[in-house]
């Protein structure tokens, strides 16, 4: 079946198969390796994209369903090729990021995280990111990124 959605901006269509998962549908059919596949049972977030700006497992929806929508993956977070997104710089910046399979979701997850609570808490921290699974970082990491990202927002004085 034909598949017409916006993804990172820009209008892509293909041929999927009718049952076919997000997932795999970015990765194989429009070649967007950064979303990964971590347990295809939406426990882990690895596979985390935005559609219409909110946060989902992509390994949980069919395809067909965001036919007409509007999908970010991380390959779409970073305003240029030359720039990163804060997240990402305070990800790279301070550990956020070991073997990478839970990165590309984490970061998603926590740009949802400061989209709604721009000066989290720890707790929100913690609940904002419960969805995503990191084996290597054992999360202190993460949340100094985040954290970071945070007060690099408030250095530059952005939103």
């Amino acid at each position: 079946m034909k598949l017409t959605l916006t993804v990172n901006g820009t209008e892509r269509t293909c041929d999927v198969h009718p049952l076919a998962r997000l997932l795999d549908v970015l990765r194989r059919d429009l070649q967007l390796p950064g979303t990964k596949e971590g347990c295809g049972e939406g426990e882990c977030g690895a596979c985390s994209v935005f559609v219409d700006g909110k946060l989902v497992n992509s390994c949980l929806v069919p395809a067909l369903q965001v036919a007409g929508r509007d999908v970010q993956t991380i390959e779409g977070v970073a305003p240029s090729t030359e720039l990163l997104d804060r997240v990402q710089e305070a990800f790279l910046k301070h550990g956020g990021a070991q073997c990478g399979i839970c990165t590309p979701g984490m970061i998603l997850a926590a740009k949802a995280l400061l989209a709604e609570h721009p000066q989290p808490t720890m707790a929100e921290m913690r609940e904002g990111l419960a969805g995503n699974l990191c084996r290597c970082t054992g999360y202190t990491k993460i949340f100094d990124s985040v954290l970071a990202a945070v007060a690099k927002t408030e250095a530059e004085g952005q939103p």
